[in-house]
């Protein structure tokens, strides 16, 4: 479950290491380990962890039992592991990176923290960051539904929810961490937004919640696939729930403030890493070619 979210995380506190360090002869190594550990990370996430309507016809179609470094399916993914819900919930136009990858397996859950963090952090490239907020917006009802945000998307259910979380009480369908609606969750979903220049999306969830969160005592998460009611064992009257609302408020009320919260997207890292795949026997980029994403 914590795979993007962790590699989202790391990722943004590797710049902000960097950002803290003067470049001298004594920091100078340390900088290009940072940045070369930057430049892996990013490519990894873009390049395996994004699906979209056009990779998931590409995984449906993978030949498996491939070991050479020519290799299409490089992680022996079998195309059955493909979930049905799937196939008719991904957009047109909207795509989003998977929850985990694993050799022979993939967890294609949509969690909503690491996705919103990879926009934010720029591990994302700006065309996948923008195709997150497109499938967000298309699939309105299933991650906002009546209080925002769902922390996953779909929750395990039957023998899935069996095995994985042991039966576990607290984690039932579309409960707490199993597809539960945390409102603490709408300050990094309005960073998001401002920072792709979509501010509109993040003014609807955010009216959502007003409408809500007070009268219900602000409570720490919400139960059911639409998030109606109040967890079973929410807490109320939550620090982080009143912090997410009111951080939201103030960041779309002032706009500057929100760009000293995200990081833009660093072209020089970028350039390493398209560079780093000719080795694979891709084409070899220049900075023109870093630029135009051509990891895409």
């Amino acid at each position: 479950m914590l795979s993007l979210i962790l590699q989202a995380l790391f990722y943004s506190a590797l710049r902000c290491s960097r950002e803290m360090l003067s470049v001298d002869d004594g920091s100078k190594n340390l900088v290009r380990a940072i940045n070369n550990r930057l430049s892996a990370l990013s490519f990894h996430i873009r390049e395996y962890y994004w699906v979209d309507m056009k990779k998931i016809n590409e995984i449906y179609r993978y030949k498996t039992e491939e070991y050479s470094t020519d290799a299409t399916n490089k992680f022996n993914i079998y195309p059955e592991q493909i979930p049905h819900w799937l196939v008719d919930w991904i957009p047109e136009k909207g795509g989003y990176l998977i929850g985990n990858l694993q050799p022979a397996h993939m967890d294609f859950r949509f969690f909503t923290l690491g996705n919103l963090w990879s926009i934010v952090s720029s591990l994302g490239t700006p065309k996948q960051n923008e195709a997150i907020l497109n499938l967000i917006e298309a699939k309105w009802d299933d991650l906002m539904g009546h209080m925002p945000l769902k922390i996953c998307y779909p929750a395990l259910e039957y023998e899935e929810w069996r095995i994985i979380t042991g039966s576990d009480p607290k984690n039932t369908p579309w409960s707490y961490h199993n597809g539960g609606s945390w409102p603490t969750l709408l300050w990094q979903f309005t960073l998001a937004c401002m920072k792709m220049g979509r501010p509109e999306l993040a003014r609807k969830a955010l009216d959502m919640a007003e409408k809500r969160l007070p009268v219900d005592s602000w409570p720490e998460y919400y139960d059911t696939r639409n998030g109606k009611f109040i967890g079973k064992q929410a807490r109320l009257n939550q620090t982080w729930s009143i912090a997410g609302f009111l951080t939201s408020k103030m960041l779309l009320e002032n706009p500057e403030m929100a760009s000293l919260l995200f990081w833009e997207e660093d072209y020089e890292l970028l350039e390493v890493c398209v560079c780093a795949l000719s080795n694979s026997g891709r084409k070899k980029c220049s900075r023109g070619a870093a630029k135009s994403q051509i990891l895409i």
